[in-house]
């Protein structure tokens, strides 16, 4: 380098010094250099030891009460203050998951100030953490697919809709090669994003792919209301009998007439029914159920994830094509039926009396009962342990 450059190099880097220090001297800087103070990072919340135990702190002196809600928990948490007003909770030993939390100060949810990962639904916002343990949901060193995220105007629900599809690993869209398609559907309050951004099932995909575990298949997972009153009306909208039914029939319909036909579009998906699966968690289990055992002439694989929606029974009117004289007829078209539920789950009993009743009618579902309530825990642990099952 010659001298001449080196001096404008060394003129580049002194320059700002320089002339700040000049301007400091003349009391023409009255204000700091940086646009905020330079302060210490907030630290991140929760602090979560290696015994799997997490700590939450919330720095609130005014506040007068402050709790805890924990996913998987049956009550919220307490929280105690020190001299300093922080708040804080030791939650001892959790298992390797994800979980969502917030907290409740004085009577009001807020999402955690030091924590950025977040879980959005129609009604709330809730922060997230991983407990780490080597888990299917968690992000391994393996090849990994690619999630698209679609827009479009639903003419049938009357409104701007989207779902997401997941390519697995080595997908090449201008190949010949097919793949069988799995439409996966989320439940009520969530959007068609949940299964991937609280349940991590594109992670669990690659893993179980990279592991051998399950063949490369496309995921569909779009947005499950077939009337948006189920949204706007909150959770009152299942005190109207007649509302979560046109839900179901209209999502059913944009299900076949718009997000189908888009995707065989987009997507080099197998034409062969063995080759369809469809599958649920809670609202989104319900509408599995409706529409794969409506529709064995499309769909092989059926999974209910703790269905939520169509009552206790009796079913009849919600799967007419199942009857005592049908049913040995529809169970030899199924591949697999796939109906669970957490043991401590409100819904544990409704689903328990939709096995009873399709085994009266020859329908032999394959049945799995889990400890845990109505949460993502069990919903992960299902999708892991359904999908190895696939299109075998």
């Amino acid at each position: 380098m010659s001298c001449r450059w080196m001096m404008l190099a060394l003129l580049a880097i002194l320059a700002p010094s320089y002339y700040l220090g000049s301007a400091q001297a003349a009391g023409k800087v009255t204000q700091e250099t940086a646009p905020v103070p330079l302060v210490a990072a907030p630290k991140g919340d929760p602090v979560v030891g290696a015994d799997g135990s997490a700590v939450f702190s919330l720095d609130l002196p005014n506040a007068k009460d402050v709790k805890l809600t924990l996913e998987g928990g049956a009550a919220p948490m307490p929280m105690v203050k020190d001299d300093a007003g922080r708040w804080t909770v030791t939650v001892p030993h959790l298992d390797p998951e994800y979980y969502s939390y917030n907290f409740v100060v004085d009577g009001v949810s807020f999402t955690d100030p030091h924590n950025t990962m977040v879980k959005t639904s129609a009604f709330s916002v809730q922060s997230v953490f991983l407990v780490p343990g080597g888990k299917p949901w968690e992000i391994a060193d393996v090849p990994h697919g690619e999630v698209h995220h679609h827009l479009y105007h639903s003419a049938i629900v009357q409104a701007d809709s989207e779902y997401y599809v997941y390519t697995p690993p080595g997908f090449d869209a201008g190949s010949k090669k097919t793949y069988p398609v799995l439409y996966l559907l989320h439940g009520y309050s969530d959007d068609a994003s949940a299964w991937t951004s609280m349940a991590r099932a594109n992670l669990i995909l690659d893993n179980l792919m990279a592991a051998g575990k399950a063949k490369p298949m496309i995921v569909v997972m779009p947005l499950g209301y077939g009337n948006m009153e189920m949204i706007t009306r909150g959770w009152a909208a299942w005190r109207d009998p007649g509302l979560p039914r046109d839900n179901f029939q209209k999502f059913g319909e944009a299900l076949f007439r718009e997000v189908m036909p888009r995707v065989q579009k987009e997507y080099p998906l197998s034409s062969k029914r063995e080759e369809h699966a469809i599958a649920g968690l809670s609202m989104g289990g319900a509408e599995s159920l409706l529409v794969g055992l409506g529709h064995t002439e499309e769909f092989a694989y059926v999974g209910g994830f703790s269905a939520g929606g169509i009552g206790s029974g009796p079913f009849d009117a919600e799967f007419p094509a199942i009857t005592p004289a049908t049913g040995a007829a529809v169970n030899g078209k199924l591949k697999l039926l796939w109906i669970s539920c957490g043991t401590d789950d409100g819904l544990y009993g409704p689903n328990q009396k939709l096995v009873a009743w399709l085994k009266e009618r020859n329908v032999t579902p394959k049945v799995t009962y889990t400890p845990g309530r109505h949460v993502w825990m069990v919903w992960r642990d299902n999708l892991s342990n359904f999908v190895p099952l696939l299109f075998q």
